[in-house]
C-alpha cells in the first residue's frame, strides 16, 4: 500500500528536517554567543570604536551591526519556521529554502567584508569554511527535497490559496445543493 495518505504528515525524512528546525535557533544562539561574547568581554569592540585607540575603525561598527542584524533576522525567521513546520503551513518549504539560500550568500559575503578589516586573516578560515560547507551540504540535500518531495507537497498545505479556494468551492456547492 503506497497511497498518498502514507506520504502525508510529519514523518519520513521530514522528521530529520523537524529536528533541524527545532535545534536551529538553539544552535544559532549558542554560536552567536561564542562569537560575539569575546568581542564584548575582552575590549576588542571598545578598542576598535575608541577614536584614541590605535585599532580605531569606525566602519567596524557598521560591520558588527550588519552581522548582528542579519543573524537576528535569521534567528527570528528560524523561530517562525518552527511555527510553519508544526502548523504544516504551505509557506514552510519556501521559507526554509530562503533561510538556507540567504545563509549561503551571507557567509562568503561576510567573510569577504571582514577580510578588509583583518587582512592578515584568511578570508575562508577554518570556522568559516566549516560553516559554509555545512550550508552547502544542507542546501544540496534539503532544497531539492523541499522542491520535489511528495510528502512535502502533501503535508504543507494549511492556508494554501488553492486549498482555501477548493474548500470554498465545495462549501458553495454544498449550500447550492442544500437549497434545492
Amino acid at each position: 500500500m503506497t497511497g498518498s495518505s502514507e506520504k502525508k504528515g510529519l514523518g519520513g525524512w521530514l522528521i530529520l528536517v523537524g529536528i533541524g528546525v527545532l535545534l536551529g535557533p538553539f544552535r544559532m544562539v549558542f554560536v552567536l554567543y561564542q562569537v560575539y561574547k569575546p568581542i564584548f568581554d575582552d575590549g576588542t569592540l571598545t578598542a576598535m570604536l575608541n577614536e584614541d585607540s590605535s585599532t580605531y575603525n569606525p566602519e567596524f561598527a557598521a560591520l558588527l551591526i550588519g552581522e548582528v542584524s542579519f543573524n537576528l533576522m535569521i534567528l527570528c525567521a528560524s523561530l517562525y519556521l518552527i511555527y510553519l513546520f508544526f502548523s504544516k503551513h504551505y509557506r514552510f518549504p519556501m521559507v526554509y529554502i530562503a533561510i538556507i539560500s540567504a545563509s549561503l550568500i551571507f557567509i562568503p559575503f561576510d567573510a569577504w567584508i571582514v577580510s578588509f578589516f583583518f587582512p592578515e586573516d584568511p578570508i575562508f578560515g577554518a570556522e568559516t569554511t566549516k560553516e559554509f560547507a555545512k550550508m552547502v551540504i544542507s542546501a544540496l540535500i534539503w532544497i531539492p527535497y523541499m522542491l520535489v518531495s511528495n510528502r512535502v507537497r502533501l503535508t504543507f498545505v494549511r492556508n494554501a490559496p488553492e486549498v482555501i479556494e477548493q474548500v470554498e468551492n465545495v462549501e458553495s456547492t454544498s449550500v447550492a445543493l442544500d437549497n434545492k
